[in-house]
């Protein structure tokens, strides 16, 4: 498996894979489909060139099978978004390696913490994020995307 950051001429792919996410798991992402899939090509290569948020794609083969991005918040955390795997992909430790992407970059940018937020309820994703060394912490807000699921942060410090 290959992890590597993207860059403008991955547009394409991480469209793909983004688009492919929000249609396997529409609740888990504060983006919709529909809003997603409005984006023009300029939109999906300003994300792809990693201008602001940065974002990861888990190649099996040529085959793109994840994704995860990350990026400064307006709070200046560090924070992991979008994070999804294929799948037939899921637990083939394509996850794990998304992940220490992200936390290999923050450390690089000088930070010591990964935030990132996630349902309770979505008792897979959570268990994952606790075994990677994330905890939850008592804040709590509604996503964007679907106002009525009220999502959790979750911290990862750097030991």
């Amino acid at each position: 498996m290959l992890i590597r950051q993207t860059e403008t001429t991955d547009w394409i792919r991480l469209k793909q894979v983004r688009l492919a996410a929000l249609l396997d798991t529409p609740t888990a992402f504060g983006v919709s489909y529909q809003t997603a899939a409005k984006y023009d090509d300029e939109q999906w290569k300003e994300r792809a060139s990693s201008t602001g948020t940065e974002f990861w794609l888990a190649f099996d083969g040529d085959k793109s099978v994840g994704m995860v991005g990350a990026g400064v918040s307006i709070a200046n955390r560090y924070t992991l978004i979008g994070m999804w795997v294929e799948p037939a992909a899921r637990g083939s430790g394509v996850a794990v390696q998304l992940v220490d992407a992200v936390k290999a970059r923050a450390m690089g940018k000088g930070f010591d913490r990964v935030f990132l937020d996630v349902s309770p309820d979505n008792a897979r994703a959570s268990n994952f994020y606790l075994k990677q060394g994330f905890d939850f912490l008592d804040e709590w807000e509604p996503l964007e995307s679907h106002p009525y699921i009220t999502v959790q942060t979750m911290l990862w410090l750097a030991n």
